[in-house]
């Protein structure tokens, strides 16, 4: 979940290549095309590192786990058996790359950047922090809500298989063993099936495959201790997510009102206010004090609400899909390429229908 910082997002701009005398941002590409390739040129194949006898034996471990796990995604989930995840890449940074979204002060509609090819997202990806914030800071001026946020993996949807694909990285390696497993299958998911111009029904899809995979991984390798602290970490997301589509709403039906622009933002203040009560209530009363959201209801704002739902919005359907494929990761994956091909509305509409 974007909000959460739990997972990472496909940044699409990175395998984008500029077409053309069009281009009118050939420096963003630029960054993009030499960022991949320098996270690329710093991978090593799994077996070279666990090899080394210079290589820590915690790091040795977790590389061999996440190849236990990158099995896993392939045998049993039916994911890509392909070079994606068989490389490990230390970056020497705490973020693969920085995002940068943008929402209307009265609206949660995402700003969205269109690339040749593949389409538009409703993120804009660096490969360095200060040009995400600065960009940030340009958008804020011309009166949009911004939110700048690491991501700590990225897919490029099986484009960069050909040489050695997207490696595992130290961004997120060390991660809690479930939410490893998740991430890989995330990433790998979002190979299986892409649909232009639509951030929230590629996202959803892939976060509804980390969700069914990550439970199927507990159960066949976790450990009770291991599955009792992953249940009330995943209690808490599953609050947290209520909390903020809830609130989500609120903001919604307040922009869609019919009162004027000055009354909405004052309103929107008392809601805001609100929202960050609440959030102190169900910490306390709920989670005894855990804190882990706190970064995410500090910064919270149009943007924030927006890119949270993306990871979200459509998850129950997907996995109502899944369901309704007869739990078999062949069929569903099938049908999910089907809607995807789809043109939006329809497709949108075909996946609400799931019985």
């Amino acid at each position: 979940m974007a909000a959460g910082g739990l997972l990472g997002t496909a940044l699409l701009a990175a395998a984008a290549v500029c077409l053309g005398s069009g281009c009118s941002t050939l420096g963003y590409y630029a960054q993009a095309a030499n960022g991949h390739l320098d996270l690329l040129q710093s991978a090593k194949p799994v077996e070279t590192w666990t090899a080394d006898p210079a290589t820590p034996p915690a790091l040795r471990e977790r590389l061999l786990l996440s190849q236990r796990m990158r099995d896993f995604a392939s045998h049993e989930l039916k994911l890509p058996d392909n070079k994606s995840y068989r490389r490990y890449a230390d970056l020497n940074r705490s973020a693969a790359v920085w995002n940068t979204v943008a929402a209307p002060e009265l609206g949660l509609t995402l700003k969205t950047w269109c690339f040749p090819v593949l389409g538009c997202v409703g993120y804009r990806g660096y490969y360095t922090q200060a040009p995400a914030e600065a960009l940030a800071a340009d958008l804020r001026t011309q009166g949009w809500e911004t939110l700048v946020y690491g991501v700590p993996a990225y897919s490029t949807l099986g484009y960069s298989n050909w040489v050695g694909g997207d490696p595992l990285l130290n961004t997120f390696l060390n991660w809690a063993e479930p939410e490893l497993a998740r991430l890989i299958f995330h990433e790998l998911a979002h190979q299986v099936a892409y649909a232009n111009d639509d951030t929230t029904f590629n996202e959803s899809f892939a976060t509804a495959v980390e969700r069914i995979g990550g439970r199927l991984w507990l159960q066949q390798h976790g450990s009770e201790q291991l599955r009792a602290d992953h249940a009330a970490r995943e209690q808490r997301q599953i609050d947290f997510r209520a909390f903020a589509v809830r609130w989500r709403g609120e903001l919604d039906r307040l922009y869609k009102s019919e009162l004027h622009d000055a009354d909405k933002r004052s309103r929107k203040a008392e809601l805001m206010a609100r929202m960050r009560a609440d959030y102190e209530a169900m910490k306390t009363e709920r989670w005894g004090g855990f804190a882990g959201y706190d970064g995410w209801v500090a910064r919270a704002n149009n943007a924030a609400f927006a890119v949270q739902a993306a990871y979200n919005e459509l998850v129950p359907q997907f996995e109502r899909l899944f369901e309704s494929q007869g739990r078999d990761f062949t069929r569903f994956y099938a049908e999910v390429q089907r809607l995807a091909r789809l043109p939006k509305a329809e497709r949108r509409a075909t996946l609400e229908s799931t019985p």
